[in-house]
């Protein structure tokens, strides 16, 4: 589970990061994080970014060191990172880097309530994002193509990530489409007459028959056990009527401790 940081705020993250190279002010803090590209992973908008540095230094992660003045600019207050801002910053990247977190994201969400639409808008849908993906994939590749000859990879490594997600993304996506395309999608067919006049999926129009129905193929899987040898039989859970393949040298049935009568 995921420490609970005293500023939870990703961007405050990024700033204990660029303030312990040196003291600086805020205005210099976001101009690092714009070189360096670390805006478009967390976008950086005036009144929030102010927010996170005055936060910080009310929890003691920076301190204010001195203010400075440029003419009629205005006034201008430096920080530097404290020990404790040191150390959370330390403890804070260990921790992302090192313990997987559940994410989820507005297409997974879409993609768990998916029958509710009908699957050729599903098909549409899912051809106009692989349209949009391999947009935004050559953008992140020209972005990165440019950055590599500006900024050291230790900067852009997250960029490669992001890349990297964006690629598995396309490619998991247009086999999605493809199966939906030329219909090998398991069970498509039944989810077009969800959507015909009248119907509705057995999970909403008939709880009980769904029941019966995962009942039915937990006892068939049963039935196919010998819980004394680990091998398979068959029989009918309905009729109690089992026939041993494989199992006990005698072929007999179990006892009573084994769950049938003799």
């Amino acid at each position: 589970m995921a420490q609970r940081r005293r500023v939870a705020n990703l961007l405050a993250l990024s700033v204990l990061t660029v303030v312990a190279e040196r003291p600086m002010h805020p205005y210099e803090m976001a101009s690092v994080l714009r070189a360096r590209g670390k805006d478009r992973e967390t976008p950086i908008k005036w009144g929030s970014f102010y927010t996170v540095v005055r936060n910080l230094e009310k929890h003691g992660l920076i301190r204010a060191t001195q203010s400075t003045r440029q003419g009629a600019r205005p006034e201008r207050t430096v920080y530097r990172i404290t020990t404790d801002g040191r150390e959370e910053a330390e403890d804070w990247t260990r921790e992302l880097l090192g313990t997987p977190e559940r994410e989820h994201t507005g297409f997974e969400a879409g993609l768990s309530v998916m029958a509710g639409l009908d699957p050729d808008e599903v098909t549409a849908l899912l051809r106009r994002r692989l349209a949009l993906l391999r947009d935004r994939i050559a953008v992140q590749r020209a972005n990165l193509e440019v950055e590599r000859g500006e900024i050291p990879r230790l900067f852009l490594i997250e960029s490669e990530y992001a890349l990297a997600m964006s690629m598995a993304e396309e490619a998991w996506t247009g086999a999605l489409l493809a199966e939906l395309t030329i219909g090998t999608f398991p069970g498509l067919a039944q989810w077009q007459g969800y959507h015909q006049p009248n119907q509705l999926p057995p999970t909403t129009a008939d709880p009980t028959a769904r029941d019966l129905a995962a009942r039915d193929l937990a006892a068939r899987d049963l039935a196919t056990r010998d819980f004394t040898t680990g091998d398979f039989t068959t029989g009918d859970f309905a009729t109690g009527d089992f026939a041993p393949e494989r199992g006990r040298p005698d072929g007999g049935a179990m006892g009573e401790r084994g769950g049938l009568a003799g």
